[in-house]
């Protein structure tokens, strides 16, 4: 489930509901990784400079800034806004937007990484 402009369906689906806002954190169930809201709601700047494909990213986390910081970020996911077919994280688009640009759909995901316990 995620929050998505459910008036639109995607193959033979039936409509569902069409907030046209941001619903709260966990407002959906998690994920099978325990993650909430992977799918929907505003659609997510990334730290990664946009580049056509994975050839030559990163493997150790870092972030890809080697075309240069020309403040331009893909966005990936879909958004209260946008149809279910974009509501997967492997969509990014609207590489043209820098990040100074304010939408009330665009947003970003706040993540803390912790260390590993054995």
């Amino acid at each position: 489930m995620a929050n998505y402009n459910a008036s639109n369906t995607y193959a033979d689906e039936p409509n569902g509901e069409y907030r046209n806002e941001t619903t709260p954190v966990g407002q959906f169930p998690p994920n099978a990784f325990g993650l909430y809201d992977m799918h929907g709601n505003v659609r997510e700047w990334c730290a990664d400079t946009w580049h056509d494909n994975y050839d030559g990213a990163p493997t150790d986390g870092s972030v890809w800034i080697e075309n240069g910081n020309d403040n331009r970020s893909p966005l990936r996911g879909g958004s209260w806004g946008y149809n279910p077919t974009y509501c997967r994280s492997a969509i990014r688009y609207d590489y043209y937007f820098r990040r100074v640009n304010r939408i009330n759909n665009y947003g970003f995901r706040v993540a803390c990484v912790f260390g590993r316990t054995l």
